[in-house]
């Protein structure tokens, strides 16, 4: 995608001090719909300078709200929980806009996003300390958590609605104050979010957004008054936020790149298993951090699980995600397509048999794909593909079937499918993954339960969501005190 200098749609601008403020950014990216190559906007590519300004609005916001009773933040969750459920299917149609998903995909996301705003809402409980009288004579010793003070989140194109909010809301009912970059390609998903906060009555600097690239990235991991950055995105440039904001001095969480594998005995329900298995692999178009990449099939599962998974993906319907009916839209840009057409031609150069060619289709649109046999020394083997490709993997039996898995060096999700327990327990105990499912196809955590990975899937040691995300969004003070009779004052 290149960059544009000359008008043809929209020019965002960045939010800051509870205003839209126009971007003085001399390049725009333009931001372009995946199913009809229509211009929806121009992403301005801010400066550091324009970062200084967004994160100097929120550092200047909170000492005040890091004062405000919890009781009062979580009051403006409870508006933005009822802004969101209220225009959902706005908000969902601008996402398939502008990232191609289909709608009822959209329509997913954005109750996601609404369910972690729900559990934001028990922060007065969520957040609370402990306290121990006594730990010597006449002395007691209490921990209570605080909010850090700034936070920035930089987040990806794939799911534009919801990864925001496995952050926003944590971070602000904690006290602190907020600072999102949206990912360049799809911006206006959260230029409607932010519309939307703007009603709900938070005090300015709270919430703020800035629009933009590396250099925005590099900015907000250099600034000193950014005291966490929050991350999803490939492994390679997780690896470097996590190194860059380290090294600033700040605290870092990085939710990075997988290579998912299912695995399906001889025991599974061929006909459930089916039908999950395209769900996970297709769904999104591939274009998903817990997307199905590799099917291991054990035993004698191999053959009816290839038929019907073949039978499956042919049947696929794909279009316009807008479309009543379509099952799956376009990848995200002509670059994408071109890279993992690319990585299907090099599976098959390595060895791999097409069961399945979903190349050669128009605009940035490809069909299910699906390979077999493709060795282990492949590149298509050890590589995040990001999109509507499968590749099915035989196995002698469960351990075998496991130990393929774990050798990956992504650790994101695995999930088994069986109607045994005794493989279901010994696959759940030992697969290296930190998101396990049995009979799940996308072992997606609820906000409730940390959004974790492993290994090269994530850098750091909090996740995202639930309890995580509050020990994250604050630090811990102990005190301890002692309160001699004789020391007190007589009135």
């Amino acid at each position: 995608m290149g960059v544009i200098t000359q008008t043809r749609a929209v020019r965002l601008g960045n939010f800051l001090a509870g205003k839209w403020v126009d971007s003085s950014a001399g390049d725009f990216l333009p931001v372009i719909d995946p199913a009809t190559q229509a211009v929806l906007a121009e992403t301005p590519l801010s400066s550091a300078a324009e970062v200084d300004a967004v994160v100097a609005a929120a550092a200047s916001a909170f000492p005040e709200w890091r004062r405000t009773p919890p009781e009062e933040r979580i009051q403006f969750l409870f508006r933005m929980k009822a802004l969101l459920e209220e225009h959902l299917e706005a908000i969902a149609r601008t996402c398939t806009r502008e990232n191609g998903k289909t709608l009822a995909e959209s329509r997913a996301e954005v109750r996601r996003a609404i369910e972690n705003v729900e559990v934001a809402c028990g922060i007065p409980m969520l957040m609370q300390g402990y306290n121990l009288e006594d730990v010597a004579r006449g002395i007691d010793e209490i921990m209570v958590r605080q909010p850090l003070g700034v936070i920035a989140a930089i987040t990806p194109f794939n799911f534009p609605a919801m990864i925001p909010f496995w952050f926003l809301p944590y971070a602000i009912a904690c006290g602190n104050t907020f600072v999102l970059k949206p990912s360049e390609r799809v911006p206006l998903t959260m230029r409607l979010v932010f519309e939307l906060l703007e009603t709900i009555g938070l005090p300015p600097g709270v919430v703020n957004l800035v629009n933009g690239g590396k250099a925005v990235v590099d900015a907000l991991l250099a600034h000193p008054l950014v005291r966490a950055v929050s991350f999803v995105g490939s492994t390679a440039v997780a690896k470097y936020v996590y190194a860059q904001g380290a090294a600033h001095g700040k605290r870092v969480q990085c939710q990075g790149g997988a290579k998912n594998h299912v695995v399906v005995t001889a025991e599974a329900d061929l006909t459930n298993t089916t039908q999950v298995v395209i769900d996970s692999a297709f769904g999104c178009a591939g274009q998903r951090c817990l997307a199905v990449s590799t099917v291991i099939a054990v035993e004698k599962a191999r053959t009816p699980l290839r038929e019907a998974l073949t039978e499956s993906a042919v049947a696929l319907r794909v279009g316009n995600g807008l479309e009543e009916g379509v099952q799956m839209g376009p990848v995200i840009s002509p670059t994408s397509k071109s890279r993992i057409e690319s990585l299907i031609a090099q599976g098959v150069a390595d060895g791999g048999k097409l069961a399945v060619d979903g190349r050669g289709q128009p605009g940035n649109f490809l069909r299910p794909t699906i390979l077999e046999d493709v060795p282990p020394q492949s590149t298509l083997t050890n590589t995040e593909i990001f999109g509507p490709v499968l590749s099915l993997v035989p196995a002698r039996d469960l351990d075998d079937a496991i130990a393929i898995l774990n050798r990956s060096a992504y650790g994101n999700a695995a999930s088994i499918f069986t109607t045994s327990g005794a493989e279901a327990r010994k696959f759940r105990y030992e697969a290296s993954a930190g998101n396990v499912g049995v009979n799940i196809g996308v072992a997606a955590p609820m906000a409730y339960f940390p959004f974790s990975g492993w290994k090269d899937s994530f850098l750091g040691v909090l996740h995202g969501q639930g309890r995580d995300a509050v020990e994250f969004y604050t630090e811990k003070k102990v005190v301890i005190e002692r309160w001699p009779k004789e020391w007190s004052r007589k009135f």
